[in-house]
């Protein structure tokens, strides 16, 4: 059997996991990442020409294979808004290096997609939860959908067979810190595993402030006052989250830290935008185009000497220097999440 060739960072990190965002829209306005006040109605998107065709796509992701990637997140904005992605999945998924093939969604579309999803090869899906109440949720999502209409989404994933589900949830203070230990009790009483995420200050139009975040040592003290917990191990040294399950054995939650406890010398992701550039941190303020490339006519074995370039020169730490684990520029301006793919 071949072997995948090793290709490391300079800071011996090894790529695994490749993240790809379908569209920069969504529709939802969540406060912390498409507050309505900036993009509202005169708001301009990628163009659909800029925006990478499923077989450019596919280009990449197969390119990303002979450098590491076994495993590949479908993103956005809201995936489910591009057209016809069921074919996308089945691309992907067909290709022989690609181990895992997952999706992160708002969950407002899956009822209608899941079943054809996977159908076409999808393995997992993540759906974006930032509260059982009805009325924080309507307030956290900006455009008023009821929380019902995501539980219904989550609901199909499982008749397809996308269960457990894995649900984010991005736990602001004053805004939906009081809800955590009702996220925990409808993962459990469901069979899902809830990620309570610190909000970051990725992108600049959401005003973050250090003051708004709610570590995550709250966040599992928190849960600690309803249910006896215990540390679970990593699945993968590059897990970006921290494990706990319950003592009765009604599964685990995890926390991600990325604000008070950076995991940055773990991280094994690229991110390929929707418009084809490639970002080595989720923090990084520019990103390699590769659309030139793509559409000059690049050769396989161009782009997997482009993308192991990328990669071999990445020094990304952004979480660390903003910490002060070292000198950098985290002032700097970064592109929002939404354009990234999370």
């Amino acid at each position: 059997m071949k072997l995948m060739p090793v290709t490391q960072d300079l800071l011996g990190r090894r790529l695994r996991d490749l993240r790809v965002s379908v569209t920069d829209r969504c529709n939802f306005r969540c406060r912390y990442c498409m507050p309505a006040s900036i993009f509202g109605p005169g708001f301009r998107f990628l163009p659909r020409a800029e925006i990478l065709d499923f077989e450019e796509i596919t280009r990449v992701v197969e390119a990303a294979t002979a450098v590491g990637v076994t495993k590949v997140r479908v993103t956005g904005g809201e995936p489910l808004l591009r057209r016809d992605l069921p074919v996308l999945v089945r691309m992907l998924a067909t290709l022989a290096g690609v181990s895992d093939v997952a999706l992160t969604t708002n969950g407002v579309l899956l009822a209608t997609w899941a079943q054809r999803l996977a159908e076409a090869g999808l393995k997992r899906v993540t759906v974006s939860l930032d509260s059982v109440d009805p009325d924080v949720f309507r307030l956290m999502n900006g455009v008023g959908v009821p929380v019902e209409t995501v539980l219904e989404g989550i609901d199909a994933a499982v008749r397809a067979g996308l269960g457990p589900v894995k649900l984010n949830a991005v736990i602001r203070r004053g805004l939906n810190d009081g809800g955590i230990v009702e996220l925990a009790a409808y993962a459990r009483d469901h069979g899902h595993t809830l990620r309570l995420i610190e909000y970051m200050d990725v992108g600049e139009s959401h005003g973050w402030k250090m003051a708004e975040v709610v570590p995550s040592a709250e966040v599992v003290a928190t849960i600690a006052d309803t249910w006896a917990i215990e540390p679970a191990d990593a699945d993968h040294p590059s897990d970006v989250a921290r494990r706990y399950r319950y003592s009765d054995g009604a599964g685990e939650f995890g926390v991600i830290s990325s604000v008070t406890a950076p995991f940055c010398r773990d991280c094994s992701r690229l991110r390929l935008t929707a418009d084809g550039k490639l970002h080595t941190c989720l923090f990084a303020r520019e990103g390699h185009d590769l659309r030139p490339q793509l559409r000059a006519g690049a050769t396989r074995d161009e782009l997997i000497q482009e993308l192991r370039r990328i990669w071999t020169r990445r020094s990304d730490r952004y979480s660390e220097l903003r910490s002060g684990a070292g000198p950098g520029d985290a002032a700097a301006a970064k592109p929002e999440m939404s354009y990234l793919g999370g």
